[in-house]
Formats: structure tokens, C-alpha cells, sequence
């Protein structure tokens, strides 16, 4: 027998596309992390809605992803009460089911605890934790009238693993979204509802570039034992999993996705 050598044509290494005829809600999809989620669903065969406060940019990035039939954009800020119900009726209106709903959005000024406002602590829950409550609130009977979906938390491993000063609000709404997932993933179960979280650690986004200097991203970096800070892909490969039906069996759980970052116990234990 002649073994073939030739190397494979790219088309035999496409992957199958998990999410095909899924419709799936990214809210705070403008940019980074969640513009990053938003492209990673779409190609795996979603539609996706992207909402933001920022309608001209997330616009601009929904048309980056895809065509005005499959991605589209609708402004949105998710620390309202009715914008998760507003969000998802529009989905149901376009595309006539919701089957993935990923809350992204959120807020973290820096902000010792003796100088943060009500003001400021009341704005940062409401957009990061209270945000989860009322998507998840508004996601609920579309997605047990289609038989099941997926709702994904981004949370982060501030709060839940780590934390840093001048962060406590953040730190408290991302502790109190694992919590909620929890007991989200009880409630929503008996309708096919799986409920998680992901945590990321310090990914390269647009916002961490012009806000941090290079040395301060070089110090970060040294201290992930994987030697780099991560990327929002990678964050967005974690959510196309729990959006999956290779993530079925998963409910109320989280994926940390942060280089292995939280795993020292100091900066100096490395290999």
C-alpha cells in the first residue's frame, strides 16, 4: 500500500460548525471580549444579536462579523429593568427563538472602598450583577418554549479567585455572579436550561492597551505561568464550548480561563 503523503487541503481540516441554526444574544458585544464572542458563535453557524450602550460601534462590529441578516445590533443598557426583555423580544422577532444568551457587560472604575460613592457601588452591581438577574430573568420562557438553551455568565477571577485594591465593588458583583449561577442552574434545569459562568483573568483587550502601560503588561505576563496575558479569543473558545451540545452535561459551574494565573501561590514560583 502507497502511503499518501501530500498534506492535507485546508478544507479537511475545517471543523463541523457546532451551532448551526442557533440564535444566540451577546450583550456588551461592541468590542473586546465580547465582540470576540459574538465573531466565535457566528462562525460557528449562529445568528447573533449584539448589544451594547456604544449602538454606532456595535453596529460597526456587527457588520464586521457578518451580514445584516445574521448579525445585527440593538442598543442596549442592561442595568434597566425592561432592556433583557427588550433584547431578547427582539431576537424573537428577528429570528423567532433564543437559544444562547451571553451577559457580558460590565463596568470597573477604580475606586478605593473609603471614596466609593452609593452612587458608584449601586452603578457597578447594577450593571455586572444585577444585569445577570435580569437577562437570565428575560431568557427564561423563550428558551424553555424551544426546548432548552444556553445562558453564560462572564464573570472574572477577581472577585471569585483574587482580588486587587480599589476593586471592591467589581470584585463583589463578579463573587455574586457565580453564586447566581448557581442557583439559576437549579431553578432553570427541569426546562433544559444549562446555566455557567467563565472567568476570565487579564486579557489583551483594547481597553487593557490604552489604559496599561507596556511594563505593566510585561510584569502581568511574567506572572502567567503560560507566559502571556490572555486574548479575547481564548475566552471566546470557552464560551462557544458551554454553548455547545459538548457542554450538555454542564450546569453551574465555571471555566477559569486565565493561563494558569491564580495557580501560584507566588510570582516567584515559577519553572
Amino acid at each position: 500500500m502507497t502511503l499518501n503523503t501530500e498534506p492535507a487541503s485546508t478544507a479537511e481540516y475545517l471543523r463541523p460548525a457546532k451551532l448551526i441554526d442557533r440564535v444566540a444574544i451577546v450583550v456588551g458585544g461592541a468590542r473586546g471580549i465580547g465582540a470576540a464572542i459574538g465573531k466565535r458563535l457566528f462562525d460557528e453557524g449562529a445568528r447573533v444579536i449584539l448589544g451594547d450602550t456604544n449602538i454606532d460601534l456595535a453596529r460597526k462590529t456587527a457588520a464586521s462579523i457578518g451580514p445584516a441578516d445574521r448579525v445585527m445590533a440593538v442598543e442596549v443598557d442592561i442595568s434597566q429593568p425592561d432592556a433583557a426583555a427588550t433584547i431578547v423580544d427582539r431576537a424573537m422577532q428577528s429570528f423567532g427563538r433564543l437559544d444562547i444568551l451571553v451577559q457580558n457587560a460590565a463596568i470597573y472604575p477604580w475606586t478605593l472602598i473609603q471614596d466609593i460613592s452609593a452612587e458608584e457601588w449601586d452603578s457597578v452591581l447594577g450593571v455586572n450583577l444585577r444585569g445577570a438577574f435580569l437577562t437570565a430573568r428575560a431568557a427564561r420562557d423563550p428558551m424553555a418554549a424551544g426546548g432548552g438553551g444556553r445562558l453564560i455568565f462572564i464573570s472574572s477571577i477577581t472577585g471569585p479567585r483574587v482580588s486587587s485594591p480599589g476593586h471592591a465593588h467589581y470584585a463583589a458583583s463578579k463573587a455574586g455572579i457565580n453564586g447566581f449561577v448557581r442557583t439559576a442552574a437549579i431553578e432553570y434545569s427541569s426546562l433544559g436550561i444549562t446555566v455557567n459562568s467563565v472567568e476570565p483573568g487579564n486579557i489583551l483587550t483594547e481597553g487593557l492597551k490604552a489604559g496599561r502601560t507596556q511594563a505593566f503588561i510585561d510584569s502581568m505576563s511574567a506572572a502567567v505561568p503560560l507566559g502571556r496575558l490572555g486574548d479575547p479569543e481564548d475566552v471566546a473558545n470557552a464560551v462557544a464550548f458551554l454553548a455547545s451540545d459538548d457542554a450538555c452535561y454542564i450546569t453551574g459551574t465555571s471555566i477559569i480561563v486565565d493561563g494558569g494565573q491564580t495557580l501560584p501561590e507566588s510570582k516567584d514560583f515559577a519553572v
